[in-house]
């Protein structure tokens, strides 16, 4: 299933400055409006789960795999843990990077996006009735421009919903979860930075959080100068408009998995 950019004019949030109606992004998207969003099931024919996500040009391939085991220190606790990997591939920027196999080792920011994605959707599965069971949702960025750690996040979910669905386990599923970027440039507030929003932002956040309204991590830097507590609400404010929509693309999508 597929979502797209309102239409334009469609009404921004009049509040913190987000409200620039009159403001068109390079991509002819407004200040509030998300990139053309698709989610494709079942990719992969012997994933338990699995997903194809874009985020206008950004792609990511999700694929979640249930096993009978634990990690050691869960050994004999009955309970279960659910984890995820993320690499981009060799060409999924505009120059080819090295894989980070082939170096020995993983780097910082590969290892970081991987526990952030695991937190994430731990923070939506009951664990202490999953069992014995691990979990593992393995994100790979097939296109990179801006945004793969959310996308990895937002597509990750549906991966990890449609495996515990399609083996009759929706019921350890305690919520939804997704994430966004939002930042600010040239002093107007935008949701869902591409790469080239997001190489010159004054301000980005990454936004994760679940459809209770509860937040699993908020990472925010300013680049240039210092952001106030208001420039953070109104980002919060949009971060949240942006996760509501994310949170109906991925509902639609799981509405099709059958068990």
């Amino acid at each position: 299933m597929s979502i797209g950019n309102r239409p334009p004019g469609g009404g921004g949030i009049a509040s913190g400055g987000i409200g620039n109606r009159g403001y068109l992004r390079a991509d002819g998207r407004g200040p509030s409006d998300l990139r053309p969003i698709e989610i494709k099931l079942g990719v992969q024919k012997w994933a338990e789960g699995s997903c194809l996500i874009r985020f206008g040009d950004t792609q990511v391939l999700c694929a979640a795999t249930i096993e009978d085991r634990v990690p050691p220190h869960l050994r004999g606790k009955g309970t279960g843990w659910v984890t995820g990997t993320y690499e981009m591939l060799p060409r999924a920027t505009a120059e080819r990077s090295e894989r980070e196999s082939a170096k020995g080792r993983i780097g910082g920011r590969t290892h970081e996006i991987q526990r952030l994605v695991g937190r994430s959707l731990r923070g939506v599965v009951d664990l202490s009735r999953l069992g014995e069971r691990t979990v593992t949702v393995d994100c790979d960025v097939i296109v990179a421009d801006g945004g793969t750690r959310t996308a990895s996040i937002t597509g990750g979910y549906v991966a990890l919903a449609a495996a515990l669905i399609s083996y009759g386990m929706d019921r350890h599923l305690v919520g939804h979860v997704a994430a966004v970027s939002v930042g600010i440039i040239d002093g107007v507030h935008l949701l869902d930075l591409d790469y080239s929003e997001d190489s010159r932002a004054e301000v980005d956040f990454n936004v994760v959080g679940t459809d209770a309204g509860a937040y699993v991590e908020l990472q925010g830097t300013a680049e240039g100068k210092p952001f106030d507590r208001a420039s953070l609400d109104a980002l919060l404010d949009l971060a949240n408009v942006g996760l509501g929509r994310l949170f109906e693309a991925q509902a639609a999508a799981i509405a099709t998995v059958r068990r």
